[in-house]
């Protein structure tokens, strides 16, 4: 009886999973990008600590590290459409008491992963070679969601031709101060008619950090 209510479970999960995807996917113009994408999103939702490509990859039974790799670097469908309709279906079932500003910072090696520099890094605690995007998330009590996020380009990257070239970082993309960043996604979330009750940020940044 155990195994048939889990069967059950689990094939309801898949069902929602499925009409979840063809929702917040459905910007995307083709049905194999959509098919990645599905297989992406339960690659995130298995068990097992690493989220890299290659892990969620050797989990999934129709896994491809290639396809997957391809899906999130190289597909020419637009995330800014994905992610406007997962906010716009996530801040009605999170009800937010407000919206929180922050910073997302990714630890790297090297120095051609696009915007990367040596800077503060949350994830870290410490100063170190990393990316920074700046978010900004609806919060409550109880939950949370990201709604929108931007890249933070620190001034080294602006004015390198050569790696901004290599790593295809657009032209009118350059440095832009984390507080501009944090208005323009407002500005953005605005747009796509969400508007935050509350704006909460964390002032203990210092230095070159809220630059």
């Amino acid at each position: 009886m155990v195994g048939c209510v889990d069967a059950y479970e689990v094939n309801r999960a898949r069902a929602q999973l499925a009409l979840f995807v063809a929702d917040v996917f459905a910007s995307v113009p083709r049905k194999d990008q959509r098919a990645k994408g599905d297989c992406y999103l339960r690659g995130l939702m298995l068990d097992g600590r690493r989220k890299s490509i290659q892990a969620m990859a050797e989990r999934l039974p129709d896994g491809n590290e290639q396809n997957l790799q391809q899906f999130v670097n190289q597909s020419s469908w637009d995330p800014v459409s994905v992610r406007r309709r997962i906010a716009e279906r996530m801040v009605p079932q999170i009800g937010p008491d407000a919206w929180a500003v922050d910073d997302v910072s990714f630890p790297k090696d090297g120095n051609m992963s696009v915007a990367v520099a040596r800077q503060y890094c949350g994830a870290l605690g410490k100063q170190a070679n990393c990316q920074v995007a700046v978010s900004v998330h609806a919060v409550s009590d109880t939950a949370s969601c990201p709604l929108q996020w931007r890249l933070f380009v620190p001034e080294e990257w602006a004015e390198d031709a050569a790696r901004r070239r290599k790593t295809g970082i657009p032209q009118e993309v350059g440095h832009r101060e984390k507080w501009r960043l944090a208005l323009d996604t407002f500005d953005e979330l605005a747009g796509w008619g969400l508007v935050a009750p509350a704006v909460v940020a964390d002032a203990s940044q210092s230095g070159s950090q809220a630059a």
